[in-house]
């Protein structure tokens, strides 16, 4: 898969715009991580908390 397929794809179940994916860093991962031992390989979680961020950016709105 390469990123434009990826990106596609979200669009389509998300109904997000491409544009709107791009900034929100979406990326895929190097290894498939279904061919790794989870025992033996620690891969921190990859997530962004989207109402935070929402949340931190009206706040400095707000204050400007």
């Amino acid at each position: 898969m390469f990123q434009q397929d990826l990106y596609s794809a979200l669009s389509r179940a998300t109904g997000e715009s491409i544009r709107t994916l791009r900034r929100r860093g979406f990326s895929l991962l190097e290894q498939d991580i279904g061919q790794l031992d989870s025992e033996s390989v620690d891969i921190p979680p990859r997530t962004v908390d989207w109402d935070e961020v929402e949340a931190q950016r009206m706040a400095l709105a707000i204050q400007a």
